[in-house]
C-alpha cells in the first residue's frame, strides 16, 4: 500500500510539471505576523513573542557592544559587511537584509541575515569549531604506531 501511496504522489508530481502549474511558495510568518508587520514592531513590542531566554537578556538591557552594533546596522544600508566581535547579540527583524562578519575566535565569518534567524543569537550562525581531520601519525608517534598498513 505504501507504494501505492508513493506512485500517486509521483504521478501527481509528474502532471503538475506537465501542466507546469506553478507552486506558490510560502510566505515567510513570524508567529502569525508577516515580515513587514514584524519590522513595525518596537522591541517591547517583539518581547512577547520570542523564547524566553531571549525575553529575560532583553529585559536587563542591552550591553554597551550590543547598542553600538545595533546603531551601526540601523545606519547601514542592506549590503553593507559589519564586523563585529558581539555574538551575543540577539538577531531583530531590522537586521534582516543585511550581512554581518561575526568573529568565530580565528576569522569573521559572513551572515547574511534572512528572516527565519529572528530571535537567534548571531554567534549560532558562525561555528566555532572546525570538523575533525584524522590523518596519519604526527610528530612524535611511537615507532609501533609510525607503522601504517595498506589496506
Amino acid at each position: 500500500m505504501a507504494k501505492k501511496a508513493f506512485r500517486s504522489s509521483a504521478r501527481s508530481k509528474r502532471k503538475a510539471r506537465r501542466k507546469k502549474i506553478e507552486i506558490k511558495k510560502k510566505e515567510y510568518s513570524f508567529h502569525g505576523l508577516s515580515l513587514e508587520e514584524v519590522k513595525k514592531l518596537s522591541i517591547e513590542e517583539l518581547l512577547p513573542l520570542l523564547p524566553s531566554r531571549m525575553r529575560r537578556t532583553l529585559k536587563r538591557g542591552l550591553t554597551v557592544k550590543q547598542d553600538k552594533l545595533l546603531s551601526d546596522i540601523e545606519k547601514a544600508q542592506p549590503g553593507d559587511n559589519i564586523r563585529t566581535h558581539c555574538r551575543d547579540m540577539i538577531i531583530f527583524p531590522s537586521f534582516v537584509d543585511h550581512t554581518i562578519n561575526v568573529y568565530n575566535g580565528k576569522e569573521f565569518q559572513r551572515v547574511d541575515i534572512q528572516p527565519h534567524m529572528i530571535g537567534h543569537y548571531l554567534g549560532e550562525f558562525a561555528l566555532t569549531r572546525q570538523k575533525v581531520k584524522h590523518t596519519g601519525p604526527g610528530v612524535g608517534a611511537t615507532r609501533s604506531s609510525k607503522f601504517m598498513p595498506l589496506k
